[in-house]
């Protein structure tokens, strides 16, 4: 029974029994920070066993997409060694919210098993655990389906604590909870391990293949069950383990499904398929694990899932670099998986060159990565060692992006300890010194205890203000003198300091009156969460703690950074509208000159697409909306549609910017006050920044209209150059000057083909007489591989029997081309010839029995190499 047939029948007999069929959800949970990925058939029901949310129906079945690779629930390392550990399986589940309870249960279990119009598993083979006090569970198993007493076990508290064993199942230290009970099927005494609860029971003979949990009571904090008033279950069946029972097999890879998937990472490795071969059952997993992963949202990167994505892409590489494929091959593996598994997951095919392109980028970026550290790690597992030290480990991390299990898995494959805790000591110093080149790089890293600056700066350019503390370098002092570099602390301030993506603010520090210093303001960062420190430098005179001064902002800079930051807004959402609401912000630099902008976006933004952004943004800006800000509690923000961005922190009270009705967001920058104030929006560059990541960079204003100044005086000069009478006749007169081009290389071509055939002619004169065969070996000055090829053809119909090498040298390189008249090649074959002298001047080729080709590196052994084509074919005819 295929796999496909077997997860088809356990919802239709779910389906018979009153069941809702409910399509799998993600494998990244929509709303539950608590996990990195759907880890178990229930995920997507927890709201409803908690009792927070309420479905229009009370029993549901689903074959659900579960990843294990991160976090608590973490198969990876076992992947490929063990029969039944995977990334990614499916499990297949049946559930009741308050309907039916154990009895149906177990029954609905044991007919789908047993009964021949199901699966028909022979009974003898199956055998049951209950909890240790589930009298109830016993008795059904017992007494109404019959099992033997010698084959239901009693599994009480095995883990130390009171409730905490195999048997029962618990959703946290508190909530729903309940007794489970398990169905274990026997593969026979040819395979050792002993039943469920004896000392051999983590062999693999019996093996677990359904489980049904009973969520019968509420623990509270004191420990106390209390029973719930509607019961439930939840139970799960892994489809890998019953097709293999199925299939009449022991190891879930031995499954069609999985066989197919390991023919084709067998097919792309140049492996012989049908040995057992590990590194292709880790391909075939992780090719799975990955491709829904993608098709679900997430892209390779640095943090959280994208970083977990990485590590299985990566090990599947290693792998496939294992068995000898050190060129692009994973993501060719998508298209035999969809054709698997896409009609029960469309995703697949609909998503299927999003995946392949995603897999490739990550292939190509780690290509490099592989060869460097795989040369360090072998030559630092030279010797015999027994240990690989965490130095070593944290440069493999640090320098090559090897993830430490990835070193870890291939020192596991080699007997060899891999130190994980001096791994873990380099990682802190390495956490220690990013904290302290990152802390206060602005303001030193000083020490301040004192009160806070309050932030004036939404209402006002300029006000007076006190000093509080002065630094000189990272010490405090008392007064600064004239030409001291230092940082001001001021009670109050217009000065923005760098947060949210906007730079500080510029400006400057003056004493008036009897007194004249200025304090030129070349910066402001924050030394506390709410206190501002100006770094800068004492023009003249002196300043002292205590001193009243006024603090004036650089007003063109801040009124430059404002149109900015304001069109980053605009960026972002008309990103949204345009490209799709997949996009979210990953960073952003916002200054007087322009913004940058990076986004979460799989591919190069289009010409189109860029010209569309900067329409959209410039309607909104000649809209003149409105700019408001207002302060109010995170959750209403939230509620009121403002976009919170990801990675930033927020407090109780946020700042919400709102633009019209076209942009809301948290924000505590500063903004125009109408959207008009920006003037005009400029796209000047895009490109890529990471895996998934794509920036834009913009201007506005004054700056936007000096790109495009600088753009009509670059029109002009070409105009001028390709004596165009307007622009619009610039293009033409381009695709002429490329035509034009096109032609004379062609010309150039065919002279270069008419000399060589007139050098060839002479040339058949200079054939040698080698047992019958005219043999030629021969340089050809000055031709390119046409004249080359002509040449060869010209040369076999003139010679007859013939054996040929042309040659010619350009730049720095070597063309070669051979070739064998058909009557010949049974003796020599042309592809053997080429790479006789190919090997001789740096290179390699191939190509037919009669006609092959080649390049190479080392020029001036072209003569040599060539005079000795005749005795390597003597020693041959």
């Amino acid at each position: 029974m295929k796999t496909s047939d077997i997860r088809q029948k356990f919802l239709d007999f779910f389906a018979s029994k009153g069941h809702q069929v409910v399509t799998s959800s993600p494998v990244v949970p929509g709303n539950d920070p608590t996990l990195l990925f759907t880890n178990a058939g229930m995920n997507q029901f927890k709201d409803v066993f908690l009792g927070f949310d309420k479905r229009p129906y009370t029993r549901a079945t689903t074959a659900q997409k579960v990843v294990r690779a991160g976090g608590k629930h973490n198969d990876l390392e076992n992947v490929g060694y063990t029969a039944r550990h995977h990334t990614f399986f499916e499990m297949l589940g049946n559930f009741s919210f308050g309907d039916y309870f154990k009895r149906d249960a177990i029954h609905y279990a044991w007919e789908f098993l047993t009964n021949p119009a199901w699966l028909g598993l022979p009974r003898e083979k199956l055998m049951v655990t209950v909890y240790a006090t589930d009298d109830e569970a016993y008795a059904i198993w017992a007494d109404e389906i019959g099992v033997p007493a010698g084959r239901i076990v009693r599994i009480g508290d095995n883990k130390g604590a009171p409730y905490a064993s195999d048997n029962f199942w618990t959703m946290g230290d508190t909530g729903p909870c309940g007794p489970c009970t398990e169905i274990f099927y026997d593969h026979g005494d040819h395979i050792w391990g002993g039943p469920p609860g004896s000392a051999e029971e983590d062999g693999d003979r019996f093996i677990e293949i359904w489980n049904c949990v009973f969520m019968q009571f509420n623990r509270d904090e004191a420990g106390t069950m209390h029973p719930l008033p509607k019961p439930s279950v939840d139970t799960g069946m892994g489809l890998e383990r019953i097709s293999a029972i199925m299939q009449n097999g022991h190891s879930n890879y031995d499954i069609d499904l999985f066989q197919s998937l390991i023919r084709a990472a067998a097919r792309e490795t140049g492996t012989p398929f049908g040995m057992d071969v590990p590194s292709l059952k880790v391909i075939a997993d992780h090719i799975r694990a990955c491709s829904f992963i993608i098709a679900d949202g997430v892209l390779p990167s640095n943090d959280g899932r994208g970083y977990v994505l990485r590590r299985i892409i990566r090990r599947a590489i290693r792998h496939g670099y294992k068995l000898g494929q050190k060129g692009l091959f994973f993501h060719r593996l998508v298209a035999d998986l969809a054709r698997e598994m896409g009609d029960a997951y469309p995703e697949l095919r609909t998503r299927q060159g999003d995946i392949e392109d995603a897999l490739r980028q990550e292939e190509v970026r780690f290509a490099e990565t592989l060869e460097h550290g795989m040369a360090l790690l072998e030559s630092a597992l030279e010797g015999g060692r027994d240990r690989l030290d965490g130095a070593t480990l944290f440069k493999l991390y640090d320098t090559f992006g090897f993830p430490v299990d990835l070193t870890a898995d291939i020192c596991r494959e080699r007997n060899i300890e891999a130190d994980i805790e001096g791994f873990e000591r380099e990682m802190d110093l390495q956490r220690e010194r990013a904290r302290a080149a990152s802390s206060f790089k602005m303001t030193g890293n000083v020490d301040y205890n004192g009160p806070e600056t309050r932030f004036r700066g939404y209402e006002t350019h300029s006000t007076d203000a006190r000093v509080l503390a002065l630094y000189k370098g990272t010490e405090q002092v008392e007064r600064l003198a004239a030409g001291d570099e230092g940082i001001v602390v001021l009670d109050n301030t217009p000065f923005y300091a760098e947060g949210g993506g906007q730079a500080g603010d510029p400006g400057e520090l003056s004493i008036a009156g009897g007194v004249d210093a200025l304090f030129d303001v070349h910066d402001t960062q924050k030394i506390q969460a709410s206190v501002f420190g100006h770094r800068g430098r004492l023009a003249r005179g002196e300043l002292k703690v205590g001193d009243t001064v006024a603090a004036t902002i650089d007003l063109h800079k801040r009124q430059a950074t404002a149109r900015n930051h304001s069109a980053t807004h605009l960026l972002h959402a008309a990103l949204r509208h345009v490209l799709g609401t997949h996009v979210t912000q990953k960073g952003s630099l916002v200054n007087a000159e322009r913004t940058r902008f990076d986004f979460a976006h799989g591919e190069p933004v289009r010409a189109e697409e860029i010209a569309e952004i900067e329409r959209v943004v410039n309607h909104v800006i000649s809209a003149n909306y409105p700019v408001s800000a207002a302060l109010m509690p995170y959750d209403d923000a939230i509620r009121a549609g403002a976009m919170a961005l990801f990675g930033e922190k927020y407090g109780d009270e946020v700042r919400v910017l709102k633009m019209g009705d076209f942009s809301t967001e948290l924000c505590g920058g500063t903004h125009v006050t109408r959207t008009g104030d920006i003037g005009l929006f400029k796209i000047v560059a895009e490109g890529g920044v990471a895996a998934g990541v794509r920036r834009i960079e913009a201007v506005t204003g004054e700056g936007a209209v000096a790109v495009i100044q600088a753009q009509d005086s670059l029109i002009r000069e070409m105009s001028v150059q390709l004596k165009a009478q307007s622009s619009g006749e610039i293009t033409g007169k381009i695709g002429a000057l490329q035509d034009s081009v096109k032609s004379l290389e062609k010309e150039l071509s065919r002279l270069k083909a008419k000399l060589a055939a007139s050098a060839g002619a002479s040339l058949a004169d200079s054939a040698r007489d080698i047992g019958g065969v005219k043999v030629l070996a021969a340089e050809l000055e000055g031709a390119d591989n046409t004249a080359l090829r002509e040449t060869l053809d010209s040369l076999k119909a003139k010679l007859g029997s013939a054996a040929i090498v042309l040659a010619s040298r350009a730049d720095g390189k070597v063309s070669l081309v051979a070739g064998v008249t058909a009557d010949v090649t049974k003796r020599i074959k042309a592809g053997e010839l080429v790479n006789h002298v190919a090997g001789q001047v740096g290179g390699k080729g191939g190509g037919r029995p009669d006609m092959a080709q080649a390049g190479g590196t080392l020029p001036d052994n072209v003569p040599g190499a060539l005079a000795g084509v005749y005795d390597w074919i003597a020693s041959r005819l």
